[in-house]
């Protein structure tokens, strides 16, 4: 009360003051005095205490709402005012702070509880009446349900508080059901639609009225798809706001963030999540045409690359599938996707000629990578499904001529697993185009390495898996499972790519080299087993050829007459050579290898393996009900995170500190280790011998692995820099000394 009393104090002070400045004018100004003497001469009969009454009733009745208060009461009310004006100036200090914390109080907004009933009241009155303003008040809980694990303390909003129940009720109602409300009221149509739909609904009157709306409801739903970290919460996100895609074309701004969120899901995510944010994806470019679709090509490109750089068992089904997605997003507009494949080809093109020009290690490294490779297999995967096409199929030639360039950039035996890889991705080109690529001749070559001539002499070795090594170590070359696996990729491959040709009238012509080569082989090696299996492939080559003589023999076409195109169709269609038949049961054999690979590697791959299986919904197919979704799979689908995720971030500021003190300590002591100068030449010897006997894929480069400069240290305390020096006549033993202080 005492703020209050002191405000009216100072206003009657303030009117007084103005009172006795009139009344002193005659005196000081006599021409305004005289003036105001003619205009309003109420004016000058001002008097005191009838505006002390009415200040004092005024006051009164707002605080007490009593309306009969009597001229008395005001007049001893003023008294005390006065006095209460004289006791604060002798305090004033403590006025001041009273009157501080109370004004903090008042402007303090009064918040609200939000209980389930409340969300069910306005689901209700949506559902039956379509009011705005259940909806504006859901779209508020949704905000603060949204903003609930971020720090509340400078919130002003009034609903704030909530139940881990009611929380995942707002969520899931939202996301299930806000879509259809907000079409409702634009006027849209209930599913679909493209960008032109929004552009031309903008100058309606529904839009300006309700498009806060709208960008309420995507903006919050930004902000939680940011601070999710469950993947069934975020999977469960994406599929709902995938129907609302058509709205982000109004908001340019939402739209690229939301891109940018669905790419680092899509590429970090795994099973269910990155096929969510997939479908997402696909749903944008679809809708909003070829400006999203060149976005999301480049995000998706530069995601797939990111998690190729090394490939392990665990890392080849999560490789595959994205794979897979990026083949399926470059069928929304072939004709972007050529643009895209022209560039990131001829980035390849440029990477494999630099390795030709300069033929440094350094160089042959970037393109036997798994990057590269990796990067290789997805245009030819994309070959494959588009091969067909009339805006696609011109990116074959470069393709192969960098795949067989990259085959012959380091023809070692070591490097055999790559070699099989570019052979396996120009055969699949052949097929998916129906070219004639020559092949043979590098299956063949491969034939011709000495490792194969000889007995194993390393053992039996380690299962060799050549889908998940581009190299390998030169004791794994002696070992007998590593040159099984070879030859038997190498029929393999050279089966598939005579296969292709079996049907073909110049078949005799094309298998008579590698018939003799083969014959060669068998002869020269002293391996029982390889032996045995070249011969059955040189059996199924001649019958193949006898097969074709005999019904050339028959044909009366010339070999120049386009027709000849239709030799042996039927037989092709039913697959009745005897080279079809034998790659069939190679292919079998070969699915069957890599399975027990995968089983006897890691528990991952029948779970991953089993996701792949699954089929992948249109995009024309909507999810289950809403109804389906808020009552089964969204019941309880943001259940905890969000309120454990809250309580970490309450955490006291002393635990903190604590954790930081900590963790300066420990960064303290790995300063103190000192090591001894090494001369770049010895590591440069060490590297060379790690390199041979290491695949340099297998497993990410560690910090020592690196080179450094000649004559410079690679980890020196800056205070012990002149000790360090004192450890150059030990560098002729190549040996690393570690000293702590």
């Amino acid at each position: 009360m005492g703020l209050k009393k002191k405000a009216k104090t100072m206003r009657k002070t303030e009117v007084l003051d103005d009172g006795d400045d009139v009344g002193n004018g005659k005196g000081v100004q006599p021409e305004f005095y005289d003036y105001l003497k003619d205009v309003d001469k109420e004016l000058l009969e001002f008097d005191d205490d009838a505006f002390d009454d009415d200040t004092d009733t005024g006051d009164n009745d707002a605080e007490t709402g009593d309306d009969d208060s009597d001229v008395g009461e005001a007049d001893a009310e003023t008294d005390e005012d006065k006095e209460d004006f004289e006791d604060e100036d002798a305090d004033d200090d403590e006025g001041v702070e009273h009157a501080i914390s109370e004004g903090e109080e008042e402007e303090k907004p009064s918040r609200s509880i939000i209980t389930m009933d409340m969300v069910n009241s306005w689901c209700n009155a949506i559902n039956e009446e379509g009011k705005i303003a259940p909806i504006r008040n859901l779209l508020k809980a949704f905000k603060t349900a949204c903003h609930y694990a971020d720090s509340d303390d400078t919130s002003t909003a009034k609903l704030s508080g909530m139940s881990n129940d009611v929380l995942n009720k707002i969520m899931v109602v939202t996301l299930c059901k806000m879509d259809r409300v907000l079409r409702k009221l634009m006027n849209l149509p209930s599913y679909g639609g493209k960008k032109e739909t929004v552009l031309n609904v903008k100058d309606t009157k529904p839009w300006k009225k309700y498009n806060h709306m709208v960008k309420s409801y995507l903006g919050n739903s930004l902000h939680a798809l940011n601070r999710m970290t469950d993947a069934k919460e975020i999977s469960f996100t994406l599929r709902r706001l995938k129907h609302s895609t058509l709205f982000m074309a109004a908001f340019p701004t939402l739209l690229r963030k939301f891109m940018k969120v669905a790419i680092h899901f899509w590429g970090t995510g795994g099973g269910a999540l990155t096929a969510a944010a997939f479908l997402f994806l696909r749903d944008l470019c679809v809708r909003l045409g070829t400006d999203c679709l060149d976005e999301c090509l480049k995000g998706s490109y530069k995601a797939y690359v990111m998690n190729c750089q090394y490939v392990n068992t665990t890392k080849l089904q999560h490789i595959h599938l994205l794979r897979q997605c990026f083949i399926l997003l470059l069928s929304v507009d072939l004709s972007s996707a050529y643009q895209h494949g022209f560039v990131y080809i001829r980035q390849l093109a440029t990477i494999l000629r630099e390795a030709l020009s300069l033929k440094t290690k350094e160089a042959f490294r970037k393109v036997y990578e798994w990057k590269f490779i990796s990067c290789l297999e997805l245009w030819t995967g994309a070959m494959c499904e588009y091969g067909s096409d009339a805006d696609f199929k011109p990116l074959a030639y470069p393709l192969t001529q960098i795949i067989y360039g990259v085959t012959r950039l380091v023809p070692t035996s070591r490097y055999f697993p790559l070699r099989i890889r570019c052979i396996r991705m120009l055969n699949r080109i052949a097929a998916a185009t129906n070219t004639f690529v020559p092949v043979s001749m590098l299956l063949l070559d491969m034939l011709e390495m000495k490792e194969l001539h000889t007995p194993p002499t390393g053992g039996v070795g380690k299962a060799a898996d050549l889908r998940i090594i581009l190299k390998v170590s030169k004791p794994a070359l002696k070992t007998r499972s590593f040159q099984e696996a070879c030859v038997s990729s190498v029929i393999e491959e050279l089966g598939e790519h005579l296969a292709q040709w079996s049907y073909s009238v110049a078949f005799f012509e094309l298998s008579f080299i590698p018939g003799v080569r083969l014959r060669t082989f068998s002869k020269t090696t002293k391996v029982e087993r390889f032996r045995k299996e070249i011969r059955e492939l040189v059996r199924q080559i001649e019958a193949t050829s006898e097969f074709t003589n005999e019904n050339r023999a028959k044909f009366t076409l010339m070999l120049n007459d386009p027709a000849i195109s239709s030799f042996l169709e039927d037989e092709k269609k039913s697959g009745k050579s005897p080279l079809s038949t034998y790659a069939a049961a190679l292919r079998q054999r070969a699915q069957q290898r890599n399975d027990s690979l995968m089983e006897s590697s890691v528990l991952y791959g029948k779970e991953s393996a089993s996701f792949g299986k699954e089929p992948v919904n249109s995009d024309e197919e909507k999810d289950s009900d809403e109804e389906n979704d808020a009552e089964g799979e969204g019941a309880a689908v943001f259940n905890s995170s969000w309120l454990l995720e809250k309580e970490a971030r309450d955490k006291s500021p002393k635990e903190k500190k604590k954790k930081k003190k900590e963790n300066h300590q420990a960064k303290a002591v790995d300063e103190d280790i000192v090591e001894e100068l090494v001369l770049s030449s010895d590591e440069d010897e060490d590297e060379e011998e790690r390199m041979d006997e290491e695949p340099m894929d297998e497993s990410p480069p560690s910090k020592r692995d690196h080179k450094s400069k000649k004559g410079t240290p690679k980890k020196v305390n800056k205070k012990e820099g002149g000790k360090a020096a004192s450890g150059k006549r030990d560098r002729g033993k190549g040996k690393k000394r570690k000293r702590s202080h």
